[in-house]
């Protein structure tokens, strides 16, 4: 149960409160350190006591009230305050850092009787008749280390090759269930404290996100583990807090100014009393019998458990033992792992199919006789890549291991078979056109491409959604479940092209439609066609031509057609155009079905038109963004400023003019103030546009 608390925003009521400016500057930091402490203290029994005392709604207007706040007082804003958590920077690398304490890895088997040596070295090295161990879920994520100092969390970073690892601070920082300060008395915290930890995706938000993924025609995260540690090793740390990552503590690896407990069961306790995340599902076990007993209880909860794990790890109990027995160049005397058998079986390929994505990325699948994996009859897998088919040279009539972990989409681990190449039918190749639609197929890296784009059938629906997307023609209306009524009814079965062909009769019969839907849907389709040519470009979906690229090619041609008629070497010209951009533009526009859908899409009406760029009021002028902002997006300003002459970049310095700054705004905010840059909210920034003579409906990108 959550404990009470004297502070009035941690009970389940609603709050009054007064204008911010009502305030006087005690009172305001007063109010903010209290809503810290209270956001804190949610956050903890919602994430790591799963005991949440208040609506989410309440949540939400307390979150509110202190963004509000520090919008109000910047200057007051605190390291650890909640709304630090996404910074929403972008670092140009991982820095390394040396952790504080040697991360070791564990000596592992599957094998009980492995586990029984492991003990009788233990009792031998102690001298001792018998031991208690402790015995722990062995997690599938990424091991990290945290750092606090003076009860405030300091650093995060990887394992790395145990003595460094790469700094992941900023991705961290994002995970609700780690707390930004411990609880408890600040004076009585440790002035240092570094645990381990491991970072990991509970399977229902990985789930939930690979559904997601499915239905923007995204590629699928193999695992939950994957998924986490590329959260976490992002450059952006936007990325991270859009994964719905977790961590769970398990260690200690050094503690300063306050004493440990003698025991690791007793430490565990001790980081759960501060607010660190430790699993229940841990037990002390009296000698290696218990722990191996647990080991066989574990891996039949396995599959109820809401995360994955591979197994159980095994500790001597007693610190003073541990050091006693100390470790070896790699791995300490003292632990193991005992390891589950992985979830694998072995069967035969069928064939292998090719699945073309909604993006256009050709995956190869191998179609198995079915086998039952994990308790689920498995009759696909999918081979990832042709790189992957090539190296595991995986032909039809091989026989495979086929892996499954959880509810993960299974995949082929190896072929087993021993068959010679002659037995075997030839190697598989990839396509030279698209088994859909016929066109060209375009080398990607590990991928292969099909070039129809917007004129391809199998990704039809991705590129309706990506047309009509807010940043592309902004079609109110047009989403996922309406796209998909759509073209499942055969109202749009060829382009995006005949979306500018539908009547109103047309989507009255269908279910998701009544007479004002289908006016309004029709109506939003018909104001589309009044667009810019940097949208427009966008909305094409031309691979790695994302809005900003758009903007700037739309700046330099001017003209659709002398975009159209450019060559690559003519793109490779344009400021932050690459070979790999200009190559995509006039791979996209060589595609006889791609100017088809073009030709189609003029002729229709639909008119991009050259913005204009006027006065160039900011040029030569340097701004940075940071923060959420709440009218205009991100890229939205970032396009605007740029088109009236700005450079817009990633990390304030001293020649930076102006900081921008919205919800949450991270440490640029702060080393703005320190910099004496001048420093924008929203409403500041759109006074100085109309300051400098940019009109409402240029801001908004009116289409005139």
């Amino acid at each position: 149960m959550c404990a009470a608390s004297d502070n009035p925003f941690v009970r389940p009521q609603e709050p009054r409160f007064r204008p911010p400016r009502e305030l006087t500057r005690e009172r305001a930091r007063e109010q903010m350190e209290r809503l810290g402490e209270a956001i804190m203290h949610h956050d903890h029994c919602y994430y790591v006591l799963d005991d949440p005392v208040v609506s989410d709604g309440l949540y939400d207007r307390l979150l509110a009230r202190l963004q509000e706040l520090e919008q109000a007082w910047p200057e007051l804003v605190l390291a650890d305050s909640p709304t630090q958590r996404v910074s929403g920077s972008v670092a140009a690398s991982l820095p390394e850092v040396e952790h504080v304490a040697p991360m070791l890895s564990l000596a592992s088997s599957t094998d009980a009787e492995a586990v029984r040596e492991f003990d009788a070295r233990v009792r031998k090295g102690l001298d001792v008749e018998g031991v208690v161990y402790v015995a722990e879920p062995k997690f599938d994520g990424l091991s990290i280390e945290i750092v606090y100092r003076d009860g405030l969390f300091e650093r995060a970073a990887t394992r790395g090759d145990g003595t460094r690892g790469e700094d992941v601070t900023d991705n961290v920082r994002t995970i609700r269930s780690l707390p930004m300060r411990l609880l408890g008395d600040r004076d009585q915290a440790p002035t240092l404290l570094a645990v381990r930890g491991e970072v990991l995706i509970p399977l229902a938000g990985f789930h939930a996100m690979n559904r997601a993924r499915l239905e923007r025609g995204q590629d699928l995260f193999a695992n939950p583990r994957n998924a986490a540690a590329g959260a976490i090793r992002q450059l952006d740390s936007a990325v991270a807090a859009r994964r719905p990552l977790d961590v769970f503590f398990y260690d200690l690896l050094q503690s300063q100014g306050a004493r440990a407990p003698a025991t690791h069961w007793e430490t565990l306790a001790w980081l759960r009393s501060m607010g660190l995340k430790v699993t229940d599902r841990i037990r002390r076990c009296d000698g290696v019998e218990e722990a191996i007993i647990y080991h066989s209880s574990l891996q039949s909860d396995r599959q109820d458990l809401p995360y994955e794990i591979d197994g159980v790890v095994i500790k001597v109990d007693r610190r003073d033992q541990q050091r006693a027995l100390g470790a070896r160049s790699r791995n300490p005397r003292w632990a193991i792992a005992h390891k589950f058998a992985p979830r694998e079986e072995v069967t035969r390929v069928e064939d292998i199919a090719l699945q073309v994505g909604r993006t256009g990325i050709i995956v190869p699948v191998a179609l198995l006789t079915p086998v039952e994996v994990g308790g689920v009859t498995i009759s696909r897998a999918s081979l990832h890549n042709y790189e992957q088919v090539r190296d595991k040279d995986i032909r039809p009539g091989d026989t495979v291991r086929v892996h499954r972990a959880g509810d993960v989409i299974p995949y082929v681990v190896a072929r087993v078979d021993d068959r010679v190449d002659s037995e075997r039918p030839a190697p598989f190749e990839m396509p030279a056109a698209c088994p859909v639609c016929g066109s060209h197929v375009e080398r990607d890296g590990a991928y292969f491409v099909c070039t129809g784009g917007i004129a391809c059938p199998a990704q039809l629906n991705g590129a309706i959604e990506h047309w009509a997307s807010r940043h592309a023609l902004d079609i109110e209306g047009l989403g996922t479940k309406t796209v998909r009524q759509l073209t499942e009814a055969g109202r749009v079965t060829d382009s995006v092209a005949d979306l500018y062909r539908l009547q109103v009769e047309q989507l009255l019969p269908l279910e998701l439609f009544g007479e004002v839907k289908a006016r309004n849907l029709i109506d939003a389709i018909e104001a589309s066609k009044k667009t810019t040519l940097g949208r427009f470009i966008y909305a094409l979906g031309i691979r790695h031509v994302g809005e900003h690229v758009a903007e700037v090619l739309a700046r330099e041609f001017g003209d659709l057609g002398a975009l159209m008629d450019a060559s690559e070497e003519r793109l490779l010209e344009v400021k932050e155009v690459g070979p790999q951009v200009s190559h995509n533009v006039c791979e996209f526009f060589a595609e006889r079905r791609n100017l088809r859908v073009v030709k189609e899409l003029l002729a229709l009406g639909v008119a991009p038109l050259a913005e204009q760029l006027g006065e160039q009021v900011f040029k030569g002028e340097k701004f940075v963004i940071t923060g959420s902002l709440s009218g205009l997006s991100r890229p939205e300003i970032s396009g605007l400023l740029e088109r009236l002459g700005a450079r817009v970049t990633s990390s304030v310095s001293a020649k930076t003019d102006f900081v921008i700054v919205g919800e949450s705004p991270g440490s640029k905010a702060t080393k703005a103030r320190d910099l004496g840059v001048r420093i924008l909210s929203e409403p500041e920034l759109m006074e100085l546009l109309r300051e400098r003579g940019v009109g409402p409906g240029r801001v908004r990108g009116e289409r005139d």
